[in-house]
């Protein structure tokens, strides 16, 4: 085990091809709730009121944020729009691309 958990990662994903796999196909999900519950927090608003906003259960809110749900954009663009946001999607080259 490394120092923390980044550095035991990062030896894990160079060292396990499958792993590495894995760990890419999930990293958009990962990254789509991490930066939900970022955005939700910084405008003070729970699940509850952020279901409130949305008309989306906050059973589904939660789901989304521990990624055991695949939102449509539809469902984004009201999350978005009740906290004030606009959602931008975008293609990027992959890092071993550039």
């Amino acid at each position: 085990m490394g120092k923390n958990f980044r550095e035991t990662l990062k030896r894990q994903l160079e060292n396990d091809a499958d792993l590495r796999k894995e760990y890419e196909a999930l990293y958009p999900e990962y990254e789509l709730a991490k930066m939900l519950i970022s955005c939700r927090s910084r405008g003070n608003l729970t699940q509850k009121q952020l279901s409130e906003l949305t008309g989306i259960d906050q059973a589904d809110i939660s789901k989304i944020e521990n990624g055991n749900a695949n939102p449509s954009i539809k469902t984004l663009t009201r999350i978005a729009s009740a906290m004030n946001m606009t959602l931008k999607i975008e293609f990027v080259p992959n890092a071993h691309n550039v």
